[in-house]
Order: structure tokens, then C-alpha cells, then sequence
């Protein structure tokens, strides 16, 4: 209880939320949105056949969150023009992720790895094929965060029947699914779905 000689103060409504600095609230977190996710320009396409222009460096996107460590980015020496920090994919905004061990998303497009299969990640017909798919997801993951690579074309065709780009992913030329291979986390890709279990 307040002491009686206490002056009593009039109640005031909170100010509500708005006025002259409300556009600016929203106009600023806006503006750093649009250049850090088109730095790098819009994503599209990337990778495609006859696409020669050399990966710029800028921030990493990804579609699961911010990435630890710095971005990977081309090294002097390599023909190898791509690059970007890789992180699981999770939810629906994927930019730069990796599904599973033979399926990626860069710079905005859905690429299956094309020379190789890996355990599914997704619907595993077994314990051991979801097993075996989580390790491949990782070392894949691992494999691109290593530094640039490069996607080269599929020979036969662009894009599968799911409207994925269908790319071998090389560093120095060397094929980053052989790894895989090597490894007993991949098979090559032979045209239908190995059997894990």
C-alpha cells in the first residue's frame, strides 16, 4: 500500500508501436536480406552445360542456418570455379545443402550426383541402408566443404525424370562420388536402385 503522503500519479497508456520510424524498421532488415542472398546474383542454374562463368565470392547461403567456419572458396591453381559452405538440408528454403550423399542443392538448384548411388536417407528400406546413408550424407558434406569443385555434365542427359540436374561433382578432375565408392558408401551409378540391406 502506498504511504499516504505518496503523490498519486496519473495512469498512461504505452505509447503504441508505429510513427515516423516504422519503415525504417522494416525497410532495413529488408535491404540486408537482398544483398546478402543475391550477392552471388539470383540463383538459378548454376552448373549448367556451356556455363563457363567463374563462381564469385561473397556470403554463403545455405539452406539449414548459418554455417560454422569460414566459406570455402577457389584455390589458386585449380580449374575448379565453384564454391560455397554446405550444411544439411532441413525444411523448405534450401539454397545450398546436401540431401543425402548422391543429392545436393547449389545456389539454389536440386542436383543429383550422377555417377553414383548411395543408401537412402529418406525412406530406408533397412537399419543398416539408414545407417550407411547418414555416414554418406556426411563424408559428402565433408567432401564439398573441402574447397572449390567443379560440376561437370552429365554425357547423356541434363536433367533425370524429376526435373534434377544430373552433374558429376569433380575436384582436380577427380570424381568426389569415386571417394565415396572407394569407401563402400556408394555404388556407381548403374541406371537402377542398389540394394542396401
Amino acid at each position: 500500500m502506498p504511504h499516504p503522503s505518496a503523490p498519486v500519479l496519473p495512469f498512461r497508456r504505452p505509447r503504441k508501436s508505429g510513427g515516423a520510424g516504422t519503415p525504417l524498421l522494416v525497410a532495413l532488415p529488408l535491404a540486408a536480406f537482398a544483398l546478402v542472398f543475391f550477392w552471388d546474383g539470383p540463383p538459378g542454374a548454376i552448373g549448367a552445360a556451356g556455363d563457363d562463368s567463374p563462381a564469385r565470392s561473397g556470403p554463403a547461403r545455405s539452406g539449414a542456418g548459418p554455417s560454422a567456419g569460414p566459406s570455402a572458396g577457389p584455390s589458386a591453381g585449380t580449374t575448379d570455379r565453384e564454391a560455397a559452405r554446405f550444411d544439411i538440408c532441413t525444411g523448405r528454403g534450401r539454397v545450398t545443402c546436401v540431401v543425402d550423399g548422391d543429392t545436393i542443392w547449389y545456389r539454389g538448384e536440386k542436383i543429383r550426383i550422377a555417377d553414383i548411388d548411395t543408401p537412402e536417407v529418406s525412406r530406408p528400406e533397412c537399419p543398416r541402408e539408414a545407417e550407411l546413408g547418414a555416414i554418406a550424407t556426411q563424408r559428402m558434406l565433408a567432401l564439398l566443404n573441402e574447397g572449390a569443385f567443379s560440376l561437370e555434365p552429365d554425357g547423356e542427359r541434363d536433367r533425370d525424370h524429376y526435373g534434377r540436374l544430373l552433374r558429376t561433382v569433380t575436384r582436380d578432375g577427380a570424381s568426389l562420388g569415386a571417394v565415396l565408392v572407394d569407401e563402400g558408401l556408394a555404388e556407381e551409378w548403374g541406371g537402377t536402385r542398389l540394394e542396401w540391406c
